[in-house]
């Protein structure tokens, strides 16, 4: 099993939607957050199960909030390296941004 890295823009993503959902509806975002570490460990288990969208960043979308969890492999060090939590709605030239130290 790889190990994960979830990037400080990532966790700040994750922390964002909780709270938002959590405004929704009281334990909402405790659920988007399960979910989440769900999926983390489904990339972990599988790391090259998800396509690869964007140049060497793959994508993994939740089951049932409409996020996706953009990683990439580092095979040499056996780790997942998890940049960006977004919306699906969102724009997807984002995480290219913060690849790029531009957000």
């Amino acid at each position: 099993m790889y190990k994960s890295l979830i990037l400080h823009q990532a966790k700040q993503d994750i922390r964002e939607a909780a709270l938002w959902y959590n405004a929704k509806q009281k334990g909402l975002g405790k659920r988007f957050v399960r979910e989440v570490r769900e999926k983390v460990l489904f990339i972990q288990k599988n790391p090259k199960a998800c396509n690869v969208k964007y140049d060497n960043v793959r994508t993994a979308v939740l089951n049932i909030f409409p996020y996706m969890i953009h990683y990439v492999v580092d095979d040499k060090n056996k780790t997942v390296i998890i940049s960006a939590v977004l919306h699906t709605s969102r724009n997807p030239e984002i995480w290219e941004r913060r690849s790029k130290g531009q957000e």
